[in-house]
């Protein structure tokens, strides 16, 4: 989905664009709500058609709500969910053996920081309620980490934008390329740090990845 697009959709339908692609993407559906939070925030600065307060408050409402329907999904009916429709969102066998790593040495930690790591933010409240990490833990670091998440994507877009207008449009579309090529550049970072938990995990759980249930995975208290 391009950038043009979803500044469209911004243009048309405002808070309404934020909420569901952060929600929707944080319930497991591999949408760009980043991208579409970052695109609010720099409409915000440059427009001010956005109050990117309430941009702020939107992404972190849905950041929450989604992620807490991707752990009751991955709770009651994880293991079924992947086996019929994993490959269909992305949820490959290499990327099972990842969650199910990363759950069975920091739990926590790995719902709080996935929130800031592509990839992990889709699916780590879903392998959360897989792994039978406990809920009070779960709606902890869920929160925390989405009202960090939101209010440093959105304030930080939105002084770019900002700035961007205050000196005139060749620094907008100056500051439309460095956030285009900071975003590449994270995208590869992040396909590195995956190939290297990858590995990781599949030298902790080799051969085939199985159906994966929260019984079979808790190797250990979540924390």
């Amino acid at each position: 989905m391009s950038l043009h697009l979803i500044n469209h959709l911004l243009a048309s339908y405002g808070y309404l664009v934020v909420f569901a692609f952060v929600a929707l993407e944080s319930v497991g559906l591999p949408l760009p709500g980043e991208t579409a939070l970052i695109a609010a925030g720099v409409y915000a600065g440059t427009t001010h058609h956005l109050n990117v307060g309430v941009v702020a408050l939107v992404a972190a409402v849905a950041a929450v709500l989604g992620d807490n329907v991707g752990y009751l999904l991955g709770r009651r009916g994880g293991a079924r969910l992947v086996a019929r429709f994993g490959r269909r969102v992305g949820l490959t066998p290499a990327r099972l053996k990842v969650g199910r790593y990363l759950f069975a040495r920091h739990g926590g930690k790995v719902v709080f920081f996935g929130r800031f790591v592509t990839v992990l933010r889709t699916f780590a409240a879903f392998f959360a309620g897989l792994n039978g990490m406990r809920r009070s833990r779960f709606v902890v670091a869920n929160a925390v980490g989405g009202v960090l998440w939101a209010g440093l994507c959105a304030y930080g877009a939105y002084a770019l934008g900002n700035a961007a207008t205050q000196v005139g449009t060749f620094l907008l579309v100056g500051g439309i390329a460095v956030t285009a090529s900071a975003l590449v550049t994270m995208a590869v970072a992040v396909k590195h740090s995956m190939r290297r938990l990858e590995e990781r995990a599949e030298a902790a759980f080799p051969g085939p990845a199985p159906a994966q249930s929260p019984v079979a995975v808790r190797t250990e208290p979540v924390s």
